[in-house]
């Protein structure tokens, strides 16, 4: 049975699901950032998603990123899944802009410099993704 990793569901929003993946919204102040966890209990790997579940993860990994793409106008949209410090496999999709606090390293790992705006990019999204 699936049960979202109590680190996601602390530091992240709920947004929507999606037919594969929970829809989660990273609230930060700068980047408009979105993960994607999919509701199959145990798993750690996209390699681990069954074929079907891999090719549903890349459209709903599409559907993301031009989303946040034209809504946002970003410059570049990274996508990742590490798990080195959360192993329960989650996607970042995150709509990044050359003047963002990270740009052009990671945005993870460096505090959000004005979290009282986060809220903005949090609405957003959840009305972009849950229609």
């Amino acid at each position: 049975m699936f049960k979202l990793n109590e680190r996601l569901e602390k530091d992240t929003l709920h947004c929507c699901d999606f037919d594969l993946c929970e829809v989660r919204i990273m609230p930060d102040s700068q980047c408009p950032w979105v993960i994607l966890v999919p509701k199959k209990a145990g798993m750690v790997e996209v390699h681990e998603l069954s074929e079907e579940d891999q090719t549903t993860l890349m459209q709903e990994i599409t559907q993301v990123s031009n989303k946040l793409k034209v809504k946002f106008s970003a410059d570049k949209i990274n996508v990742g899944a590490l798990g080195n410090m959360v192993p329960q496999l989650h996607i970042h999709v995150i709509a990044r802009y050359k003047n963002d606090r990270g740009w052009p390293g990671p945005i993870w790992g460096i505090a959000d410099q004005n979290p009282a705006a986060k809220d903005t990019f949090v609405a957003q999204i959840k009305a972009l993704l849950s229609s």
